[in-house]
């Protein structure tokens, strides 16, 4: 398999409006994901003809739209810095500043890498990668890869201290949405509706306990003194050589008996979320199928703090606003009978946390757990299905695949909704061959036991 690159080139702001703040300081809540690896997303359309034909019809829509997309998100065409004057890094657009858009052919099958079920190493050319130096950040990155005859891929890479994960599928919402509306030659340059346009006010984000200074000193100081660096961290794993990416779907039916059986089992009354018993269920049968030999198992996930702040804060906030919160659990106990049980009592419970001792509760500590998660096995999520991806038409369909790339070296598995089944849920993960077949064994068989 090989990839052919067909061009480089650099997508500006068409215009700088007055009202687009060019920098923004970073919040607690960015500096929180300084360094972590950036997020890479792939979103798979058929078009069945030849490069020629999208190079000409289609590339051109994507292009322009994207340059009109950015005067709405300035900044992020710009770059992370941490000046020496700075005590915190920021987020700077200078005139000139452009995204990298990179236009490459694939002559991999594409039915076969947008299928339920194909090797992981086949999707990993098709994210583009950031610039990313100890001085310097890139923010945003675009590749779109054509299958000749057959489809095309759209690549998105965003920093994790810039966007989290409903700023970025908002960011490629509204580039879709400019896009689609390109398409029709009697409409005026489009103007994003208001749930698509950021809100970049970052002193929506208080900060009475100096979190972002302590965050910054954190990071400063972490190994060695006055690093300033801006290098993202290697991936926790790597992606096993014969590593299989799978999705696997839960029906509104399934999702239903889990929350039957959660209910009956577990000991706290409480409503239980389609999210919260899908989590527990994946957790329980990744366990089983990887065979962890730690004694506790570390699941994080993440909350999306927008509403929960004191006073609550737009939907619309731009950038992170995002707590990962911790569930320790006995790795004995989730391979037993009840795994899913006991996963979905430590989710549970790690949720009512939040409810009652407020979302910034221990916030001071959030950093250095980070730096230092201790023995466990650490096994996370990433994404949402209230990000709805599904819906993201750029006017030529929906994606008939969407796929998180960045999830295969950080041992994380994934969630979207469903494509095409109304209230269903999509879990995206990378396992090694063997491992996958048990896995996806485990999974419908635990499915037919409820």
């Amino acid at each position: 398999m090989t990839l052919k690159v067909i061009q480089v080139c650099s997508v500006a702001p068409l215009h700088e409006p007055t009202l687009v703040p060019t920098s923004l300081p970073l919040t607690f809540f960015d500096l929180l994901w300084l360094r972590f690896p950036p997020v890479q997303r792939l979103f798979f359309y058929p078009f069945p003809h030849p490069t020629s034909s999208f190079l000409h019809s289609l590339l051109p829509s994507l292009n322009h739209s994207l340059s009109l997309t950015l005067q709405h998100f300035l900044p992020f065409a710009g770059t992370l810095t941490w000046p020496s004057h700075s005590p915190k890094p920021i987020i700077n657009y200078l005139p000139g500043d452009t995204v990298s858009f990179t236009v490459a052919e694939s002559d991999q099958n594409f039915n076969l890498v947008s299928s339920h079920l194909c090797e992981a190493s086949q999707r990993q050319d098709l994210a583009p990668h950031l610039a990313n130096s100890h001085d310097k950040a890139s923010l945003l990155a675009v590749q779109v890869t054509v299958f000749p005859n057959a489809g095309f891929c759209i690549g998105v890479t965003t920093h994790h201290a810039a966007f989290d994960g409903k700023s970025s599928s908002m960011f490629i919402k509204a580039w879709a949405y400019l896009c689609s509306n390109l398409q029709n030659p009697s409409t005026p340059t489009p103007s994003l509706p208001q749930h698509l346009t950021p809100t970049f006010n970052r002193s929506l984000i208080r900060d009475p306990s100096g979190l972002a200074e302590l965050y910054a000193n954190q990071w400063m100081n972490h190994n060695g003194s006055n690093n300033r660096s801006l290098k993202a961290w290697e991936s926790l794993t790597e992606t096993p050589g014969d590593g299989l990416k799978g999705l696997f779907e839960l029906t509104p039916s399934q999702i239903k008996k889990l929350k039957q059986k959660g209910n009956s089992k577990v000991k706290v009354a409480v409503h239980l979320s389609t999210f919260s018993v899908t989590c527990a269920y994946v957790l329980a049968c990744l366990v089983k199928a990887n065979k962890v030999k730690e004694e506790n198992v570390l699941f994080i996930f993440s909350v999306d703090c927008r509403m929960r702040l004191d006073p609550p804060i737009p939907a619309t906030y731009f950038g992170n606003c995002v707590r990962g919160q911790f569930v320790v659990a006995l790795t004995k106990e989730l391979v037993g009978k009840d795994g899913f049980v006991c996963a979905l009592e430590g989710i549970v419970e790690a949720l009512n946390r939040v409810k009652e001792e407020g979302v910034l509760n221990g916030a001071e500590r959030w950093v250095s757990i980070m730096h230092d998660p201790g023995k466990s096995r650490v096994i996370s999520t990433a994404g949402s299905p209230l990000f709805e991806v599904y819906s993201i038409d750029f006017g030529w369909g929906r994606p008939k695949k969407v796929d998180m790339v960045s999830t295969d070296k950080t041992g994380a598995f994934s969630l979207s909704e469903s494509r095409g089944i109304s209230g269903g849920i999509e879990i995206g993960l990378v396992l090694p061959k063997s491992a996958m077949e048990d896995f996806a064994t485990i999974f419908v068989q635990g499915l037919d036991f409820l």
